[in-house]
């Protein structure tokens, strides 16, 4: 499998729209997470925001892992079932899923990295280009 793969998952024109406009509107925990991941900061890993994958938008995707990594928050109260259906859908494509709650990233951002890094440890990442 090499990089230049389909990124997006057969996401739709009306899924890049959405995620575009939410690339606009980050929570706080969504800003204070990307000012660590952007620009391969987070051991040279580059990661999207708001990244289409089939018909859903994740808060974070590696490609190179095929890591999403999602930050949850009052709006996802009440949304349990829908978050497994979605995760499930999303996991046929051989993605890994990290999930925490807005408030870890915001009280505790270093233990969150700590978290992602090992988990990336873990995993073995797509061939370079």
């Amino acid at each position: 499998m090499t990089y230049s793969l389909n990124l997006f998952y057969g996401a739709s024109v009306a899924s890049h729209q959405r995620a575009k406009e939410l690339r606009k509107n980050l929570t706080l925990a969504e800003r204070k997470l990307w000012t660590v991941l952007q620009n391969k900061q987070l051991d040279g890993y580059k990661f999207r925001r708001q990244h289409p994958i089939y018909r859903y938008i994740a808060d974070f995707y590696c490609h190179e892992l095929r890591l999403v990594i999602e930050l949850d928050g009052e709006v996802h109260d009440g949304e349990e079932q829908q978050e497994l259906n979605r995760d499930a859908v999303i996991k046929e494509y051989d993605i890994h899923i990290l999930r925490f709650k807005n408030e870890q990233i915001i009280t505790n951002i270093p233990r969150a990295l700590d978290q992602i890094r090992s988990f990336i440890q873990g995993i073995k990442p797509l061939s370079p280009l």
